[in-house]
Order: structure tokens, then C-alpha cells, then sequence
């Protein structure tokens, strides 16, 4: 659908719709279809980001399946926007066929309701119709038949080509949604019948006397155990849970009953529960306890099923690896961490710069591209609704909770990566970049001798501690070794960077007292700039380099003033 007016286009995006369409059929579940009519709008339709609204018994839409992006799938699968909300949002808009458009300039009304979204801010459009990154384009799915249920609603985004949609791709969004709303059809079917079949199964169980012998073997288990629903609209759900797991999470079994282990996971490891509920095996997650507590667990999974069934649920073990947990997170602290002063230590120091560096030297110059339109660099991902970062040396930038809109260089697809660049020359040119600050202490050396090593650590210790109190929350102050430290600050210019060096240098020179002795020492800082390109060393040896010129012309005007 890049070019609509070009036939040969067409019938590559004919075949690419008819393979899709013909994966709609493929899945075994109602989660896998609705995943997959996801994945096809992305595959075959030239969408960036795609997201499926499902329709739940009490007329409500639950976010059922989400693709394009893991972070926007991990914050909105599973949330709930109310049946008005959408009744309202189909309502409003351009009406194309089925298809609803809402354009930026009503849709700004919307942001306040409760459907889940995920938005942030983007360019104006340069032409009329360029996509805009507030625009809301949305499919429904209604049922075959004369009654026209509503199934649900595929919510689409960014158009690679960043155009809205011609009449054809209008025509071939409409035609997919009438055909996946026919695979979610038949998909409850086969989980209605899937679910008859377990019950089913379950009654003759009981009849039988290995029954007994399993419900022994469960219940008795001295690690944690459960039952869940796998497939359907309650997959997950927990049927049964042995007294091991009651006791590890602090609920009596009559309350397990009323979760799933969607419910009990700690958000941050909902993917990789996912992944592991849909395709057995193993994982190591959190879940929460009732006093509102997380405990690190291994959980193992079989998929209970037969050559005729397929899926009927899932035998989940769950076993206690809090402490183990907590004795790999110390050992990795201090694998990246100066023991002396605590703070990251070289190699931490060159994974977090090697994080912010590509390949691509000069990947953009100037600071609207590098930073986004607020002008900070980095960013992070926020709960839907409004959130602001004002670093005391960057600008500002905001994200709007919209369904899924990211901010991208309008030339091309979504870059995740947020590229390093650095100020031209020694002039503030309003360029914003990371500064690699290169501290080594004058006169460390003359205490250590002079005072012994003792008094030497506790220096160390105590300029740390100096460097820490002077950046900001989220930038880095690493010990190389010696008495040789790094600041990392992200988003400076060069005055900025300057500044903050002054500022670091004076924190160090008051006295330092140790066991009643006040001992002094001084502060060369070497400023480089991290831009990608470059390689960690570089980068280092670049900030060394300026450190040693500025360590020499410092002791060039003391011997002047002497």
C-alpha cells in the first residue's frame, strides 16, 4: 500500500493480505488467534502498531492482543475500556465503510476516557494527508449474521508510509477485520467445546480411584502447586492450588480461586508469563503476596492434553527461590561494583557507555532529531496519562496515553535507539549530548604515603560520596581504579558540562577529615563527549586525554603565580 496507484503494488499487498488472512485459521486458541490477527496487521497491511480489543461478557473491552511493540504490549494488554467509551469513539470521526477515522483535531476530546492508549507526541503534518500521531483509525468486528454483534475492535497505527489509507487500504483493512472476526468466531467455538470436553473429562476422573491418589500427591506436595485454565476466555484461571502455594503467597485456597496467574504476576514479568503459559516449560518470575509483597519463584509448566483435545490445562509447579535470588542479585551488585566506594565499577562503567553507542557515526546532528521534540535525551517508558521529565541540564519532553504513538524521524521506521551526539567544538551551540567527565585527584598520591593507606580509603570513600551528592538522579559516577573516577551526564551542552565540572572540582576540595585529621586534595576534570561512532575506549581516552591537557595548564599558571 506504499503506492496505491500502481497495480503490480497492489497485488504484492493482495498476496500478503491473502497469507494473513489464511494464518487467521491457523491457531489452535482463542489467545493464539487473537495474537495472530494482530501480527497480520503488521505483516500484511503496512501498519506499524496494532492492537485488538475484545468484547467480554459484560459488554466491556479488554486489550486481548497486542504487536508492534513490547514495551506498549506490557503496559496495556489486559486493561479494560467501557462499552460507552468505544459506543462513543465509533460514533464520532469519518465513517469509511466500517472503518471509523477520528482525526487529531476531534480525537483530543478522547484522551481523558478510559480506554487504554498509548500516545506521544510527534510533528505537526507537513502535508493534508500525512498521518498524524494523535489520528485514531479503528475496525470493528462484528459477528456473521443478521444481528451484527459486536466482537470487538482492531485499533491500527502509524501507517509505514505515513499517509492515512487510500480507498484500497481502507478497502483491505475493512475486508481483514470481516475475516478475523470470523477466526475469533470459530476460535470460541473450538474453546466452548474445548471447556465441555474438560468438564466432561473431569466428572469421569472423579469416578476414579487414581483420583485419589493424585489429589494426595497435590495436595501434600511440599513445594507449591496448581491448576490453571489453559485456552479461552478464562485462560490462566486458577482451578485448584495446594496448601505449599497457599502458604507461600498467603492466601487461604477459597481466594486463590478468584485469580489467575495474570492476577498474582508482577507486572514487570507478565510477558514472561505469557510465553510460558502458551508454550509449557519453565520461568522465573514474582508473585505477589497478600501483604502486597513480591516472592521470586521457579515455576514449571505442563500442558495437560490429548492427540484428540489438544490443550485442557495446565499443571503448574511453583517453588521458592527467594534466597537464591537474593544471593545472585548480590553477587552480581558486587561483580559491577567497587567495593571500596560502591559505586559501578570499569566494566559497569563501559556496558552502561557501550549502551548509548552504535555503529552509525553520525547518525544525526542536531538536537531536535537526537532528543525528540522536547529537546532531553533518553526517556523512559511511562503509565498512561501524562509524564514530564525537567532535567536541571536538559529540556523537557511529555508522553500522551494514547493507544500507541511514538515519536520517529519522519524519514524512516521507528529508530529505538536514541543516537549520541556532541557539541561542535568548544562553543555552546545548543547541541545536548553525553559528557564523559574524567576526574583524577591531585595530591592523593602525597597522602598515601604520607598517611598510609587507611586514610587513603577513606578519602576515596568520602570523594565518592562528594561526586554522587553533585550529579543529578540517573546519571553515573564509576570508580576506574586509583584515584581515577567518571561521571556520565546525559543531555548537557557544553556549558552545562563545564559547569558541572567546576561544580564537582569545588565539592572536592574542602577538607577531608579522617580520625581527626584534615587532609586536602584537588580535582583535574577532563570533558569528552560520547557520539556514536565511536568506541568505548575512544570515548574514554578522548576525556583522559583533555584531562592530562588541563592537568598541565593548571600547573603552568601555578608556577606563574609563583
Amino acid at each position: 500500500m506504499e503506492t496505491e496507484s500502481e497495480p503490480y503494488v497492489r497485488l504484492a499487498t493482495l498476496r500478503q493480505l491473502h497469507q494473513v488472512v489464511a494464518n487467521l485459521n491457523t491457531a489452535r486458541s482463542l489467545a493464539d488467534t487473537l495474537q495472530t490477527v494482530a501480527d497480520g496487521v503488521i505483516q500484511g497491511l503496512g501498519y506499524e502498531l496494532a492492537c485488538v480489543n475484545l468484547v467480554r461478557p459484560d459488554g466491556d473491552l479488554v486489550v486481548a492482543a497486542f504487536a508492534g511493540s513490547a514495551a506498549a504490549e506490557a503496559l496495556i494488554t489486559g486493561r479494560v475500556g467501557s462499552r460507552a467509551s468505544w459506543e462513543r469513539r465509533l460514533g464520532m470521526g469519518e465513517a469509511w465503510g466500517e472503518l471509523r477515522f477520528i482525526p487529531h483535531t476531534e480525537g483530543w476530546v478522547l484522551i481523558e476516557d478510559d480506554v487504554p492508549q498509548w500516545h506521544t507526541e510527534g510533528p505537526e503534518p507537513r502535508f493534508e494527508d500525512e498521518w498524524h500521531p494523535r489520528d485514531r483509525l479503528y475496525a470493528p468486528m462484528y459477528a456473521s449474521g443478521s444481528g451484527r454483534e459486536l466482537l470487538g475492535v482492531i485499533s491500527v497505527d502509524r501507517p509505514r508510509n505515513g499517509r492515512r489509507p487510500g480507498a484500497w487500504g481502507r478497502e483491505a483493512l475493512q475486508m481483514y477485520a470481516s475475516q478475523a472476526a470470523i477466526a475469533i468466531s470459530n476460535a470460541r467455538l473450538r474453546a466452548n467445546m474445548q471447556r465441555a470436553l474438560v468438564r466432561l473429562e473431569r466428572e469421569q476422573q472423579a469416578l476414579r480411584a487414581s483420583e485419589e491418589s493424585f489429589r494426595q500427591a497435590f495436595e501434600y506436595a511440599p513445594s507449591g502447586m496448581a491448576i490453571a485454565e489453559m485456552g479461552g476466555d478464562q485462560h490462566g484461571r486458577l482451578l485448584r492450588a495446594n496448601d505449599a502455594l497457599c502458604r507461600l503467597l498467603g492466601r487461604p485456597a477459597s481466594v486463590m480461586r478468584r485469580y489467575s496467574f495474570a492476577d498474582l504476576v508482577h507486572p514487570e514479568d507478565i510477558g514472561t508469563l505469557l510465553r510460558t503459559s502458551a508454550e509449557g516449560g519453565r520461568a522465573e518470575l514474582r508473585l505477589a503476596r497478600r501483604d502486597g509483597s513480591y516472592v521470586w519463584v521457579s515455576l514449571r509448566n505442563s500442558v495437560v492434553a490429548d492427540t484428540a483435545d489438544g490443550p485442557r490445562f495446565l499443571l503448574t509447579h511453583i517453588e521458592d527461590i527467594e534466597e537464591r535470588k537474593r544471593h545472585e542479585l548480590q553477587l552480581a551488585h558486587r561483580a559491577s561494583h567497587d567495593a571500596l566506594t560502591g559505586l559501578p565499577n570499569s566494566a559497569e562503567l563501559r556496558a552502561r557507555l557501550s549502551a548509548r553507542l552504535c555503529e552509525r557515526p553520525h547518525a544525526v546532528r542536531s538536537p531536535a532529531a537526537a532528543y525528540g521534540p522536547g529537546g532531553a535525551a533518553g526517556g523512559e517508558y511511562a503509565e498512561p496519562g501524562e509524564y514530564e521529565y525537567g532535567g536541571e541540564y536538559g529540556g523537557e519532553h511529555s508522553y500522551r496515553g494514547d493507544s500507541f504513538d511514538f515519536t520517529a524521524d519522519a524519514t524512516g521506521p521507528y529508530d529505538p535507539h536514541v543516537h549520541a551526539v556532541a557539541p561542535d567544538g568548544e562553543v555552546d551551540d545548543g547541541t545536548k549530548g553525553l559528557a564523559v567527565l574524567f576526574c583524577d585527584l591531585d595530591g592523593f598520591k602525597s597522602i598515601n604515603d604520607r598517611f598510609g593507606h587507611h586514610t587513603g580509603d577513606a578519602v576515596l570513600i568520602e570523594v565518592a560520596r562528594r561526586l554522587s551528592a553533585g550529579v543529578r538522579d540517573g546519571d553515573t559516577v564509576a570508580r576506574l581504579g586509583g584515584d581515577e573516577f567518571v561521571v556520565l551526564a546525559d543531555g548537557l551542552g557544553a556549558a552545562d558540562a563545564a559547569d558541572l565540572a567546576a561544580r564537582l572540582r569545588n565539592a572536592i576540595v574542602p577538607p577531608i577529615r579522617v580520625e581527626g585529621r584534615a587532609v586536602r586534595v584537588g580535582a583535574s576534570f577532563g570533558i569528552g563527549w560520547a557520539e556514536c561512532g565511536m568506541s568505548v575506549e575512544e570515548v574514554l581516552n578522548s576525556a583522559d586525554q583533555r584531562m592530562y591537557i588541563e592537568k598541565r595548564s593548571r600547573a603552568k599558571v601555578h608556577r606563574r603565580a609563583g
